[in-house]
């Protein structure tokens, strides 16, 4: 019941601040005349053409990232597989880095196509080398080398680029929000309008892939086809935000953790939109100090969500595992102690049927061995008998 008030509370704390502070100052009571004047104003102009552009970008942007990351977690069943782990962020990286080193004039249209194309390139070969995804473990591993080659070939750029190109170069690396406008935001519906059907119609077959691909199998999932499928709305969500804003680090590492420590009895159906709405808080709230903490020098906003964003998901995932550790304790049958019987005494020999109120001859009476007397003159046959 706290994770829609925190996200909201979040949300519009982090909105608050991106819209009002900074140079110039607007104070929230003037913000909806800002909105209203337009270019009437300094801070009309400020508000509307650079930071809520900014805002809705760092929004969107962040909703794709922790999307991607929830999707590509529960088709590998592994709470570190992240784009960054993957080679996607990467080959995304590379296609859009390559054009501008190698100086090929091209219009803004074709960067996300050429994100597009890295990123396929980049997840693809660690499927290709992975063996198509038959193992999760094989994949993850098989895409860290991937991502290693691939950072390597961006260094090569980096050498080969003059100094203009090579501090462009780093800011885009880092991942940064600055100088975007409405054009950017403009450019990321449609690869939108492609992506959301998609996760809608992809969300139950996650929740089935977290039973093993054996047990997927019996369902009816083809677990590598799906595991594919996966990695292939994992690079639409990707690369468009990648190309306009360049890998923004581990958002996709933080949120899925977010939305499963908040609901950990929930399944991939219910974890998606609250991944996509903690990735659209996460970077919301990291450009805020990328924005103002060495003003006026702008730091990228991905050097913040990786400064934050990795201690945070590592302490939710202890967390959560000593939850879930905790949790199993205390259902396991083998943990619910029963009292032990206490064993019965046998009474002393000489002590039974010489109470007080008991007879000798009387029906209560016992000999030594626990046994009724025979009354005097009977014999072991009468018993027999």
């Amino acid at each position: 019941m706290w994770q829609p008030l925190l996200v909201i509370a979040a949300l519009v704390g982090a909105s608050l601040c991106a819209l009002c502070l900074g140079t110039p100052l607007v104070p929230p009571h003037r913000l909806p005349g800002a909105l209203l004047d337009g270019d009437a104003t300094l801070a009309g102009i400020v508000v509307t053409e650079l930071r809520v552009p900014r805002l809705l970008l760092a929004l969107i942007a962040g909703a794709c990232l922790g999307a991607a990351g929830l999707v590509l977690q529960e088709a590998l069943r592994n709470p570190l597989a992240v784009p960054e782990m993957l080679g996607v962020s990467s080959g995304a990286a590379l296609g859009v880095a390559a054009p501008l080193v190698l100086a090929l004039s091209l219009p803004a249209a074709v960067q996300p196509l050429l994100a597009l194309g890295g990123a396929a390139l980049g997840g693809g070969l660690t499927l290709l080398a992975a063996g198509l995804g038959r193992s999760p473990s094989a994949v993850l591993l098989t895409g860290a080398a991937v991502a290693a080659a691939l950072q390597a070939a961006l260094l090569v750029l980096m050498v080969m680029a003059d100094q203009l190109d090579l501090q462009l170069i780093y800011r885009y690396l880092l991942g940064s929000l600055s100088a975007r406008t409405w054009d950017d935001v403009a450019g990321l519906w449609p690869w939108l309008l492609v992506a959301v059907p998609a996760l809608v119609l992809c969300a139950p077959v996650l929740s089935v892939m977290r039973l093993g691909d054996e047990d997927a199998e019996a369902l009816g999932v083809r677990a590598r086809r799906a595991r594919l499928a996966a990695l292939a709305i994992a690079v639409v969500l990707i690369a468009p935000v990648t190309a306009v804003c360049g890998p923004v680090a581990w958002v996709g590492f933080l949120a899925p953790h977010l939305a499963r420590r908040f609901d950990p009895g929930s399944g991939a159906v219910r974890w998606l939109p609250w991944s996509g709405a903690w990735g659209a808080v996460v970077v919301a709230v990291a450009d805020v100090p990328a924005r103002l903490a060495l003003a006026p020098v702008e730091t990228p906003a991905g050097a913040w969500t990786a400064l934050l964003g990795v201690p945070a998901g590592v302490a939710l995932m202890r967390s959560g595992r000593r939850t879930r550790r905790a949790g199993r304790r205390s259902t396991d049958p083998a943990a619910v102690l029963v009292p032990p019987r206490e064993p019965l005494a046998a009474a002393p020999a000489t002590a039974v049927g010489t109470g007080p109120l008991a007879r000798p001859d009387g029906p209560g009476a016992r000999d030594a061995g626990g046994v009724p007397p025979r009354p005097a003159g009977t014999t072991g046959t009468e018993d027999a008998r």
